[in-house]
């Protein structure tokens, strides 16, 4: 796969992942004097100057559908991306997939040590809420409860934490040589992994106040998505090399992990990803038209990546 964002599509991620950044700069703790000094560093390392913002763009991509105004739709995107950093930080952690390299630089742990990893994943997790909340998000107390509602299942032990549960129990089905089906793999990312996509996508509508219809297409986009972006990671964990990728790479083979591409082999696995992206982007352009070409291009942006 070679990485290649269309001219339209790199603008986007780029005003955008500036404005998350900024916005981000703006609503996590600054750096206290005392005893919260650690905590605040650890927290701004975490989710500062990292990733391509790929589920914040998403969240104002979908806004700008319904004529959200910014303003409101990158504090959205920014508590998505605490939220995100939180479970990044969570899972390099020595308990779990014990990783010393994240997006180019050393893990929180690494960085710091492994009691602040987990206050600093625990403080974005709550900031994020606490963002969700505000009246600066929306006005409406129905739209920020439906924010919080829709992130907290995303997240929670039915959607992000729950996937993570399953990842770990599936390295000793495949160990006692019992590996998961494509559709028992398929279920444990739509959970760790889709699910913060699929929010991400929705956010927009909720913001905007769209009905069920518009909803629907976007969770259906995002769900295909969320699959296409797993097995590229899954690609670029056997074909690419860490330093292109931020992290190290072969950890999830050697790990006995349930992997498309285990399962399915390379070029069968590239085909899933590609059907599965061809087919989000005629969902959006069937129902949307034209004004979701950044989303479109977004989904083909996904399985191209080479990080």
């Amino acid at each position: 796969m070679s990485e290649q964002a269309s001219p339209a599509l790199a603008a986007a991620m780029q005003e955008v992942g500036a404005a998350v950044e900024a916005a981000l700069d703006r609503l996590l703790p600054p750096v206290a004097e005392g005893g919260t000094a650690k905590l605040d560093a650890a927290m701004r390392y975490a989710s500062l100057n990292g990733g391509k913002r790929l589920r914040a763009l998403l969240a104002v991509a979908s806004s700008d559908l319904f004529g959200v105004p910014r303003a409101r739709s990158l504090r959205v995107a920014a508590a998505i991306e605490m939220l995100h950093a939180y479970s990044l930080v969570h899972d390099d952690l020595p308990c779990m997939d014990d990783d010393d390299l994240r997006r180019g630089k050393p893990t929180v742990h690494k960085a710091f040590d492994e009691a602040t990893a987990v206050l600093a994943g625990d403080g974005l997790q709550t900031q994020a809420f606490l963002t969700l909340a505000d009246a600066a998000t929306h006005p409406d107390a129905v739209v920020q409860a439906g924010l919080v509602a829709g992130l907290a299942q995303a997240s929670g032990a039915r959607g992000m934490v729950g996937g993570q549960a399953i990842d770990l129990a599936a390295e000793d089905r495949t160990a006692a040589g019992q590996p998961l089906s494509y559709d028992e793999i398929a279920d444990l990312q739509a959970l760790k992994t889709g699910a913060l996509i699929r929010f991400s996508a929705e956010a927009g509508a909720i913001l905007g106040g769209a009905g069920e219809p518009d909803r629907a297409v976007l969770r259906e986009y995002a769900a295909e998505l969320g699959l296409a972006f797993q097995i590229a990671d899954d690609l670029l964990d056997h074909e690419g090399s860490a330093a292109e990728v931020g992290k190290a790479v072969g950890k999830d083979a050697a790990a006995g992990k349930a992997t498309f591409v285990g399962l399915l082999g390379l070029e069968p696995a590239r085909a899933k990803a590609r059907a599965l992206t061809n087919s989000a982007k005629s969902r959006l352009a069937s129902h949307f038209g034209p004004r979701s070409m950044v989303l479109q291009e977004l989904a083909e942006f996904v399985i191209t990546r080479r990080s």
